[in-house]
């Protein structure tokens, strides 16, 4: 499966410049190749002007389901939308989207761990419904939102109803970057599958955000890594019969004993 990740700059608190620049990348990575699925960073319509949200997020995940479903039915491409600012029942929450070729939702999932360094539990509300698997041409997935790779039990749940592939959309900041790469790192290895992350570069109101957009594959060699601060697009593809044979060859999930873990 051919990946384009998006490492991009969101503009906060503007959601139509956003939608153009989300456009225009689709647009042009599909000429430029002949992706499968295509990625995008978590809160790219808003950004993290979190109080401005009244004003910015969807309502009930509106534009950017009709949004994304056309550019995914126009383009014949899957589409893992990132994640939105977007209120619902009067809250705010980060939701994520996803959208096979024929233009489908096929999941979402509002981020369930909040950040506390980035103020939004003042902000959004926690995601009530827990991870699970969907699939793109025939192969099971998972996501995660940013914050939520800090919590391997989401990682590991994803992984015991047979995913194959981990994304982690989102706004990390470098002061933590080496903990964004070592635990994609950790995800990949101790799941043995596909983690693709898409990450976005830039500041907003003194936070820098870290790039670093990766590609791992299940025995955690990096397949692809963006930069620090560039705009970019990053390609890879995955070869998914190497998570059978990884399994295979060590064997943790045939090892693994729950009776004893609390």
């Amino acid at each position: 499966m051919k990946y384009a990740i998006y490492q991009m700059e969101v503009v906060a608190a503007d959601p139509e410049e956003n939608r153009r620049r989300v456009e225009e990348w689709v647009t042009e990575t599909v000429k430029r190749g002949d992706p499968d699925t295509l990625v995008l960073p978590e809160m790219w319509n808003t950004g993290y002007a979190l109080d401005k949200l009244e004003e910015t997020a969807d309502r009930k995940e509106e534009p950017s389901a009709s949004f994304l479903s056309e550019l995914a039915k126009k383009h014949q491409v899957n589409i893992i939308g990132g994640s939105i600012g977007n209120k619902k029942d009067g809250r705010f929450y980060n939701t994520n989207l996803v959208f096979n070729r024929a233009g489908e939702r096929v999941y979402q999932y509002d981020k369930i761990h909040l950040v506390p360094m980035l103020n939004e539990p003042k902000y959004l509300a926690g995601g009530r419904e827990k991870v699970q698997t969907f699939e793109l041409d025939g192969v099971k997935m998972g996501l995660i939102i940013c914050y939520d790779l800090r919590f391997p039990e989401l990682a590991r749940q994803l992984a015991l109803l047979d995913a194959q592939v981990l994304h982690i959309v989102a706004e990390w900041p470098s002061a933590r970057t080496d903990h964004w790469k070592y635990l994609q790192l950790a995800r990949a290895i101790e799941n043995q599958f596909f983690v693709v992350s898409c990450n976005v570069v830039g500041s907003h109101e003194g936070t820098d955000f870290a790039g670093n957009s990766m590609v791992t594959d299940p025995w955690g060699n990096e397949l692809a890594v963006g930069s620090n601060s560039g705009i970019e697009t990053l390609r890879a593809e995955l070869d998914l019969s190497s998570v059978e044979k990884i399994r295979e060859d060590v064997p943790v999930f045939d090892s693994r004993v729950p009776e004893m873990y609390d």
